[in-house]
């Protein structure tokens, strides 16, 4: 079931965003010199490394590490970058994984492969059997403002509480803090 409403959900959000996509791209492209999409490699379902995609809010030859373990993570950012994370925008091309099946609307969100000590202690709980969520419980608890222990507890609660109204629940909560652009540090 999840599956199935992964495919349909997703096909209507690239139906809605299919000229905010177009538009974000071509901001990009006047904005700085590179790629418009950045793929990283993630940790997904049993911990097997796949490609997402964001749209680039960084430039070209910045670090790879999580964003919150930068010094100066603003010094990386581009000008529209900033606007894009500000509202979560940079994720919609993950929208294309979910129809792939390589990620899913709710689910804990994909490990960078060098975060050692999460995904260590999400394969310890068992999370890493669940797909990787474009948003989270964690996200809507916090997201950027909470520590790694507790990001790891809502991932183990959801994993405990996984259903389709669930899921429904935190896509809603979800719409309600990317309109507010809430609990996003950089």
């Amino acid at each position: 079931m999840k599956r199935i409403f992964d495919l349909i959900f997703g096909i209507i959000i690239l139906i809605i965003f299919f000229i905010p996509i177009l538009l974000i791209s071509l901001l990009i492209k006047l904005d700085t010199n590179g790629p418009i999409i950045y793929y990283s490699d993630r940790i997904g379902r049993y911990n097997k490394i796949f490609k997402m995609p964001k749209f680039r809010t960084m430039f070209i030859n910045s670090p790879q590490v999580a964003s919150d373990k930068l010094l100066d993570p603003d010094k990386y950012l581009t000008k529209i970058g900033k606007l894009l994370r500000k509202f979560s925008l940079d994720e919609i091309p993950q929208i294309f994984n979910v129809i792939t099946g390589s990620m899913s609307i709710v689910g804990p969100r994909p490990a960078l492969y060098n975060q050692k000590t999460l995904i260590e202690k999400r394969t310890k709980l068992g999370i890493e059997r669940l797909k990787p969520g474009i948003t989270g419980l964690a996200q809507v608890s916090g997201r950027d403002k909470i520590s790694l222990e507790e990001k790891i507890s809502y991932d183990f609660e959801y994993l405990k509480k996984n259903s389709l109204f669930y899921d429904i629940k935190i896509i809603i909560r979800t719409i309600v803090d990317v309109c507010k652009g809430r609990d996003v540090s950089h």
